[in-house]
């Protein structure tokens, strides 16, 4: 007996059940949904790095090889800088210029020191005696 009578109380508001089911889905659904979009999609941690160079005592810049190369001052700062394991953006910061003008001297140091990267120019210019 009783369950017919849950069967026909389900019948006669069987319109207010599905409504109340399809409310229930959609409801879930938009807290789901606003959860997804509100929540960060990466998390960027920023960690500060010192970079200590102890120079060389026994150091002699070799004059004649920085002629020859016709390295600028400025240049030989960038390469002095790119040597101690700097960014281009943090010797453009340092150097307090812009790193578009940071690219333009790195570039001219990798044409007068024949080299394609920033580790080969700093092998070489160690090497002739440019930087320590």
């Amino acid at each position: 007996m009783r369950w017919l009578e849950y069967r026909f109380i389900i019948i006669d508001h069987a319109l207010e059940i599905y409504i109340g089911a399809i409310a229930i889905i959609f409801t879930s659904l938009g807290i789901w949904l606003a959860l997804k979009l509100s929540s960060p999609k990466v998390k960027t941690i920023q960690v500060e790095k010192e970079v200590y160079v102890y120079p060389d005592d026994n150091f002699v810049l070799n004059e004649t090889a920085l002629a020859e190369l016709n390295l600028s001052k400025r240049e030989v700062e960038v390469l002095q800088l790119m040597a101690s394991g700097l960014s281009n953006q943090e010797i453009a910061a340092r150097l307090f210029v812009s790193l578009n003008t940071v690219k333009t001297h790195s570039s001219n140091l990798f044409w007068k020191l024949e080299v394609e990267r920033r580790t080969q120019a700093v092998d070489k210019a160690k090497k002739l005696g440019i930087i320590a």
